[in-house]
């Protein structure tokens, strides 16, 4: 791994000549991601984020933190016990920058010190399953951190729009496979990562997922396309 989005990150906050990431799927062209976007506030924050982020108490446990913006606010706000969670070493060293008192650079696969209250997967939270045929062994892994009386908070989108509909109102999905599984690929300043598996789950996909690994599963919100589901323990 390139690192780049974690380079997008250590460039903006040291303002090293930051550009813009891009971005694209396997179903959709380049498209623009501001690396200040990753650094937004609270109030820039989106429905679903603000909600995730008023629910969340006890420790907890931010996968996916990027930059950090969530976890901060948690920490400095909320005055939780947070722990930021990335595979990029970058993205993490900037969270440390900061002020994030907890910040760790590894996959949630292998991250076993602790368990937690709240768990966090936000910005698309369920991409980070990749794929239908490895759901299971991720949400065994949350189940593990999580403390008894605990929560997962997770958002995600249902991309079934970005698909052609003929005139009966049916889509036109691919025949193999769940249409959700895309390939995600990261461009910033000349380089490319490898595209890697990333995962838009529909609500109901979810839901079945979750309760056939020892999770109950709500709605808390939705929003357009997306929503934000919260899970706990059986």
């Amino acid at each position: 791994m390139k690192d780049l989005m974690g380079k997008a990150i250590w460039d903006y906050y040291h303002n090293e000549n930051p550009e813009d990431l891009q971005t694209e799927t396997s179903i959709s062209e380049l498209d623009e991601l501001p690396v200040h976007y990753l650094f937004r506030d609270f109030e820039e924050m989106n429905t679903i984020e603000r909600k995730a982020l008023e629910l969340s108490k006890g420790k907890v446990l931010d996968v996916g933190a990027g930059a950090g913006s969530h976890s901060l606010y948690l920490q400095n706000e909320k005055e939780l016990d947070v722990t930021a969670l990335d595979i990029s070493p970058k993205s993490i060293e900037v969270c440390k920058l900061r002020g994030i008192e907890k910040a760790v650079s590894e996959n949630v696969l292998h991250f076993s010190e602790e368990t937690f209250d709240t768990i966090l997967l936000l910005m698309n939270g369920t991409g980070i399953f990749q794929s239908l045929l490895i759901i299971d062994i991720y949400l065994k892994k949350l189940h593990s951190l999580l403390n008894s009386g605990g929560q997962v908070l997770i958002d995600g989108t249902d991309i079934l729009y970005m698909f052609d509909q003929d005139e009966d109102g049916g889509f036109y999905i691919p025949a193999e496979g769940y249409y959700g599984e895309l390939d995600y690929i990261v461009h910033y300043k000349g380089e490319s990562e490898d595209p890697i598996k990333w995962l838009y789950l529909d609500f109901n996909t979810l839901k079945n997922a979750a309760e056939n690994n020892g999770f109950k599963i709500e709605m808390i919100l939705q929003e357009d396309d997306s929503y934000l589901a919260k899970l706990t323990k059986k």
